[in-house]
């Protein structure tokens, strides 16, 4: 960025919304872990159900250290506040969330789509496909988040490439 100088340190927002899909809690905290090695200063926004099971899996803070209500996010949210924008999408209301986030921060984005019906699966790629430029992953997951991880790892390391 222009006129920042060599201090500036990049900002990352994750989107996170119910917490029904088991992988998502442990992706989330795992997103957060790479993107703060990458150089990051990383805000989760979530639901208050979400932000709930972050705050019993890492009760220190050690690794989700600035964490927001998605609601109060979005009222505040303005353009190129952040770097990155990182969704995790398993639900139609996750797909609206990364859409508008996406549309409002005009910036980098990575929807990660994450389901155990393939149909819905594809419906929710589709949709984020018609709607962003964002680049994507996704896989059949749910309770394990080995195939969403390797795939989110592809994904940042090309990002920074």
């Amino acid at each position: 960025m222009i006129g920042i100088g060599d201090d500036y340190m990049k900002k990352a927002l994750i989107l996170l919304g119910c917490p029904e899909a088991p992988s998502q809690t442990p992706m989330a905290i795992y997103a957060v872990y790479q993107l703060t090695n990458m150089g990051y200063e990383v805000t989760v926004a979530s639901t208050p159900s979400a932000m709930k099971l972050l705050e019993v899996s890492d009760p220190e803070e050690f690794y989700v250290k600035n964490k927001i209500d998605i609601e109060s996010c979005l009222e505040n949210l303005e353009e190129e506040a952040y770097d990155l924008l990182i969704g995790f999408v398993h639900k139609d209301a996750a797909v609206s969330y990364f859409v508008t986030f996406y549309h409002i921060l005009n910036t980098t984005s990575l929807a990660v789509v994450f389901e155990k019906d393939p149909d819905l699966l594809e419906n929710y790629v589709e949709t984020i496909q018609e709607n962003t430029n964002a680049n994507l992953v996704s896989a059949r997951a749910y309770h394990n988040p080995t195939p969403l991880r390797v795939k989110f790892d592809r994904a940042i390391k090309s990002l920074e490439d």
